[in-house]
């Protein structure tokens, strides 16, 4: 073949190329008829989407293409609020009766929570299983007017016992499903670095779970308990205070975190899990000042200063619990995770249960001892009536 005829080849390759790629959602074709007039293949999980937009009247019809794992769900959706699975007005197809039905939910965790109303109106919503294997949604969305690029979210996952699965939290593809569309230009983009937000959040449930949930404990199980033996004192001290500060900056760390979350999710507020994590802050921080006011042994107001010290003490240890099982039910953690944290403390709960029992002993046997002492036994001491 000759050079030119090779050129010209190779000229007519390189202008179908893009066309090619940029047919390929183009070149799909729907049941019903329905026809849309842009589309995009998004870069995760082998998605697409298609769309009619009506600027004028803000309406959007929409097509939504991604193939679940067997006999599992699909799910597209906009975020009004920000560009992550939080705020997301989520459309799932899910497997019904040998076909599938759209759900609606509106997600303000990180689970989808239970079916409801969207902020859109919707209308037309139906699904179908295509003959490539891949799910299709279809529906019609009442946006906000002025409406021109929108923060989508979309995501595959298992189902099984009628009930909607968790998706992979290790696929990077599952994490990073996400991107901005421009209605009226077709331009998609993908969100970078989806795994930051999740990354975050197990950081500062961690952090939470070993200070609040694991070091103030062990570190009060050392006071209660170590003081009992003679040959502790004052060892049981040194260890106690260590874990407490120690539990109480990793505890800082884990709080700022949570701070830093409640930032980047402007309009989502777990009021109860804040409130909580607040207060444990708090009185962790009256704790360590107490630290610094602790009266002398002999004291006067020596025994106000224990009572107040051991119950905000206990207090804090209460609620911190809670509020990390309060966290867990917030972040969806595999119940591996769950199971793990419940057999620490249910560990450190039958250590304190021994001790509790053991160190009673050795309390109850000193004051008989000491009776028999102070009642004359000829070693010089008064007797108690005295």
């Amino acid at each position: 073949m000759s050079f030119p005829r090779l050129l010209v080849l190779f000229v007519l390759a390189v202008a179908v190329a893009p066309r090619r790629a940029a047919a390929a959602c183009g070149a799909e074709k729907f049941s019903a008829n329905r026809v849309f007039a842009a589309c995009a293949d998004l870069p995760r999980l082998g998605a697409s989407v298609h769309w009619t937009y009506d600027a004028a009247a803000s309406s959007l019809s929409v097509a939504f293409l991604a193939a679940p794992p067997s006999g599992g769900w699909v799910a597209w959706g906009l975020n009004p609020t920000g560009e992550g699975m939080i705020g997301t007005q989520a459309l799932v197809a899910v497997p019904k009766g040998g076909g599938y039905e759209v759900q609606t939910y509106s997600i303000s965790g990180l689970s989808l929570g239970s079916p409801g109303p969207l902020s859109y109106k919707t209308s037309d919503l139906t699904a179908e299983s295509g003959g490539d294997g891949r799910v299709r949604i279809f529906g019609t969305l009442q946006l906000q007017n002025g409406t021109g690029e929108v923060n989508q979210v979309w995501q595959v996952g298992p189902f099984s016992g009628g009930a909607i699965g968790m998706h992979s939290t290790t696929n990077s593809d599952n994490l990073n499903s996400k991107g901005k569309l421009n209605l009226l230009t077709g331009a998609s983009t993908a969100a970078s670095g989806g795994g930051n937000i999740l990354r975050k959040r197990n950081t500062h449930g961690v952090l939470n779970a070993v200070s609040w949930g694991l070091l103030l404990p062990m570190g009060a199980i050392f006071a209660r308990y170590l003081k009992t033996f003679k040959s502790a004192d004052p060892a049981w001290f040194y260890l106690h205070v260590a874990c407490q500060l120690i539990g109480y900056g990793v505890g800082v760390s884990g709080w700022a975190t949570g701070i830093h979350l409640g930032n980047l999710s402007k309009g989502i507020t777990y009021s109860v899990h804040r409130n909580i994590g607040i207060t444990v802050f708090s009185l962790g921080t009256l704790q360590i000042f107490a630290l610094f006011l602790r009266p002398k042994k002999d004291h006067k107001y020596r025994f106000y200063w224990n009572v107040y010290h051991h119950s905000i003490g206990y207090t804090i240890i209460i609620l911190g619990i809670i509020n990390i099982f309060k966290g867990m039910s917030i972040l969806s953690v595999d119940q591996k995770w769950k199971t793990a944290y419940i057999i620490a403390i249910c560990i450190l709960g039958a250590i304190a249960l021994i001790l509790e029992v053991v160190t009673w002993g050795i309390v109850l046997k000193r004051r008989k001892e000491d009776n028999k002492t102070y009642n004359g036994n000829g070693n010089g001491h008064l007797p108690l009536s005295m």
